[in-house]
């Protein structure tokens, strides 16, 4: 009898285990729209009213044009990264205003591949759950929680860092508070309570 038992707990332990594990094959965001490659490691662009971007093409984009950038750092893993897709970020409201203000990049925190910028490599590191792109690491301050959202000036210099799961008011009135320069007279937190 104890033998049956103890089969039966490995076996599902095993089976959490399993289920738990993050997917290369998975993508948070449902489908593949279309496919590019940067640094030999193919990027995923993703369906829904957002214009997403990948870092390359936004950085790119900024040589042209300088604009504020919004990067959605997120798992495969992660439930509420699912979740910011499949409500707050399909809502088309907030789809048009992060269109019109920001250069809108989703990132894989966990992503593998290289990233050169402004003359430093950053690399994977594998470790924890799934590991974590340095560049990620920097851009979050380490505090690794996902989602994440981080906003950028036109000369890639932190304006906030803004964790966790965002139902659409809080999602625009956070954006309204980048966009329109807010942060160069209040914090966050008096703007928060203030609107």
């Amino acid at each position: 009898m104890k033998k049956v038992l103890f089969f039966a707990i490995t076996l599902v332990a095993a089976g959490l285990v399993i289920s738990c594990m993050p997917s290369d094959s998975t993508d948070a965001t449902g489908p593949a729209k279309a496919s590019l490659t940067f640094n030999t490691v193919k990027v995923q662009k993703h369906d829904g009213p957002i214009n997403w971007m990948t870092w390359d093409e936004a950085v790119k984009a900024n040589e042209k044009t300088g604009k504020k950038i919004f990067i959605d750092f997120y798992t495969n893993w992660c439930h509420w990264c699912k979740k910011m897709d499949s409500s707050t970020f399909s809502d088309p409201a907030v789809a048009e205003y992060i269109n019109k203000n920001f250069y809108p990049v989703k990132f894989n925190a966990e992503r593998k591949d290289d990233i050169v910028f402004k003359g430093t490599t950053f690399k994977y590191q594998p470790g924890g759950r799934g590991g974590v792109h340095m560049l990620a690491n920097e851009l979050l301050n380490g505090h690794l929680g996902y989602p994440s959202y981080v906003y950028l000036t036109p000369e890639y210099e932190r304006i906030l860092i803004s964790p966790g799961y965002k139902p659409v008011p809080d999602m625009k009135k956070e954006l309204k508070f980048v966009a329109e320069d807010h942060y160069n007279t209040t914090t966050w937190d008096a703007y928060k309570r203030a609107n």
